[in-house]
């Protein structure tokens, strides 16, 4: 996992609601503009939805989000990637894909009866 930067300059803080996201950090030396991807990732694994609501009104376009899910693919459950592809059109072969290539995870197969 990347850890943040421990550079001070140039910080933009972030709102207290993101705090238990990042119970293993300094909640008050994490900065937007140093730590984004690392910030992204939190939120987009563990966040909330007002969490997320944030984070796209931050991002400003969607593109930068799209991008992150494509390179990061992995790191997200089935059903948060089938919500992404949803909410950001991304094409259903491709999400197919992302799924099909990754190694199933125990939790993954469990059946409900």
């Amino acid at each position: 996992m990347a850890s943040p930067s421990n550079k001070k300059a140039g910080t933009t803080k972030l709102p207290s609601r993101l705090r238990r996201l990042f119970w293993d950090y300094k909640f008050g030396d994490l900065s937007w503009e140093r730590d984004r991807e690392f910030i992204m990732d939190r939120v987009l694994t563990t966040g909330d939805w007002a969490s997320i609501k944030w984070l796209r009104s931050k991002l400003g376009d969607e593109e930068d989000l799209k991008d992150w899910i494509a390179t990061h693919h992995q790191k997200l459950s089935p059903r948060q990637l089938r919500f992404w592809e949803i909410i950001l059109e991304i094409p259903h072969k491709r999400v197919t894909e992302w799924l099909a290539a990754r190694p199933q995870n125990v939790w993954e197969k469990r059946t409900v009866r």
